[in-house]
């Protein structure tokens, strides 16, 4: 200190701060003011400038207020310098959060956009704020005069350590950058398990991929095992898919009337049920001379894999009220049994007893 402290300096520091806390309240409210007038634009870079100022520019704002008040007291030169360096680092440590936040959320908008769903992929996002945020450290720690040579040569020497020690948080990391890179899997895609389990995938972050199954509980899932096992993806390469439906009728029908009969019911489904593809025509391959029945495959198109529960059940209930309608019979099953006597009848006169199936006493009952 070259001299002593007088209340005139400490009324100018004073001032200085107050001045920078001003400045920054007044920026701000512009600033709030310009983001609302953004919001109304179609261009999104006008968006980002201002929510990086936002941020950046209030508090850089006291950070001068704070400058300048140092400068009107009396301090050494060490002092001073001490003091610009710490504000420097600190402008420079809210620039790098901010930064971390704006690119993490272009690069969700991004993977948004790929994938067409509300979920994100996570792994990008926090890849990409890790390593702003370690840029962001590294020239702060310059600023304040650490040297950054020693702390690179250490992690470089114990990478080889932490990459020996995270082996399996590293196969899980690498696998699900695979998985997005090869886009093989995307947010938003109804996958299938050799294992059984099944959902729609919501999330794939640096670990794990999160499956949100259809009764809403959500299945965790290693990247490193998604990668390496059998999968089946009913959104790719398209999402519409087929659904088939097993029908019987009974041998005296008339397979043509069946035909155009099972047709006009899977039109009408296709075109008035939601999850349907209206445009998909309907298909009906006769395939099996059964016991009691023909057998045959109805083929509709649905829109998502989920969308396959409702479509079938809509079908079955309106074929069955068509078929009865129209008088086309499925029967049940039924099988003959065959009594051996051996009192009063020979061993080689056999009795034969037809024991109808439950079903089909239901069926004459209709």
């Amino acid at each position: 200190m070259n001299r002593d402290l007088t209340l005139h300096d400490i009324i100018v520091a004073g001032i200085a701060v107050a001045a920078g806390l001003a400045v920054a309240l007044v920026l701000r409210v512009i600033l709030r003011w310009l983001g609302v007038r953004a919001l109304r634009t179609r261009w999104q870079g006008d968006d980002i400038i201002v929510d990086i100022l936002r941020t950046l520019a209030p508090w850089s704002a006291v950070a001068a207020g704070v400058a300048a008040a140092a400068g009107a007291l009396p301090l050494t030169r060490q002092v001073g310098h001490i003091i610009d360096e710490v504000l420097t680092a600190g402008v420079v440590l809210i620039a790098t959060f901010t930064a971390a936040r704006v690119i993490s959320g272009l690069v969700r908008t991004m993977a948004q956009s790929r994938s067409g769903v509300a979920g994100s992929a996570t792994i990008f996002v926090n890849i990409t704020r890790i390593a702003v945020l370690a840029m962001g450290f590294l020239v702060m720690l310059e600023t304040l005069g650490i040297s950054i040579a020693p702390l690179l040569t250490a992690l470089g020497v114990g990478g080889l350590a932490i990459a020996l020690a995270l082996k399996d948080t590293l196969a899980n990391l690498f696998a699900g950058v695979h998985i997005l890179v090869s886009k093989t899997v995307q947010p938003g895609d109804y996958i299938r398990l050799s294992s059984g389990e099944e959902g729609y995938v919501r999330d794939i972050n640096w670990r794990i991929t999160v499956v949100e199954q259809l009764n809403n509980n959500l299945v965790i899932i290693p990247n490193a095992k998604l990668a390496g096992t059998n999968m089946t993806n009913f959104s790719r390469p398209e999402q519409m898919l087929s659904v088939t439906v097993q029908v019987g009728v009974a041998y005296d029908s008339d397979l043509e009337r069946v035909e155009q009969v099972t047709v006009e019911v899977a039109e009408s489904v296709m075109k008035n049920v939601d999850g349907a593809v209206p445009d998909h025509e309907p298909a009906v391959r006769f395939h099996t001379f059964g016991d009691s029945r023909i057998g045959f495959t109805v083929i509709l198109g649905v829109g998502e894999f989920s969308d396959k529960y409702r479509i079938k059940h809509e079908f079955i209930k309106r074929l069955h009220e068509r078929y009865r309608a129209e008088g086309i019979r499925i029967p049940a099953p039924a099988r003959t049994v065959t009594l051996h006597q051996t009192t009063d009848t020979p061993a080689d006169a056999p009795v034969e007893t037809p024991i109808p199936h439950p079903r089909a006493a239901l069926d004459q009952a209709s």
